[in-house]
């Protein structure tokens, strides 16, 4: 658990996701789902109930090289950064990422706050070497965060995503851990 004064002067909780968290989670994917096209989804893609969110907290939060870490200010979820691990015993010392902050809570560094706190847990986990990503190539601010963290571009996913009849690459990014 951590906790840190916001550039507005808030205070955010960073900590890891329970499933009490499931109804609030539901709510957060359901706003981030139409708030921006630099997500995986978008709105009604996903099956977002709070159920379906307590499932995901409970299996992923369960394993040992696997996290759903939630920044929250005022009791609402601002922010969230996932890690699924893969679960081949080749493979377990990697998996992805994947991250997401509300629109107005954008631009106060908690994609930043997340991403130390991620970091912070994969060293400790003494599983986790590496920490794989993907984001759409445009994503110049996004791509400008990872690489102040230490990622690097690993290549490029042509046509990755479909979007209004657009196909956009993706750029797949990643820190090794040592």
């Amino acid at each position: 658990m951590k906790k840190v004064t916001l550039k507005n002067g808030r205070e955010l909780l960073i900590r890891k996701a329970t499933v009490n968290d499931g109804e609030e989670m539901a709510k957060f994917k359901m706003c981030i789902s139409g708030e921006s096209d630099f997500l995986s989804f978008g709105k009604g893609e996903l099956e977002i109930t709070p159920e379906t969110e307590r499932k995901i907290i409970d299996f992923e939060n369960g394993m040992d090289n696997s996290v759903i870490i939630i920044g929250l200010t005022d009791g609402e979820i601002a922010g969230f950064i996932t890690f699924e691990g893969e679960t081949r015993v080749r493979k377990r010392h990697r998996g992805e990422m994947g991250i997401a902050v509300l629109r107005k809570y954008w631009s106060l560094g908690i994609g930043g706050l997340l991403l130390e706190v991620l970091i912070e847990w994969a060293k400790e986990t003494q599983i986790v070497r590496k920490i794989d990503l993907v984001t759409r190539a445009d994503n110049e601010t996004a791509i400008g965060l990872y690489e102040r963290y230490g990622f690097r571009k690993e290549g490029v996913l042509t046509r990755n995503l479909y979007i209004d009849g657009i196909f956009f690459d993706a750029v797949s990014m990643g820190l090794v851990i040592d």
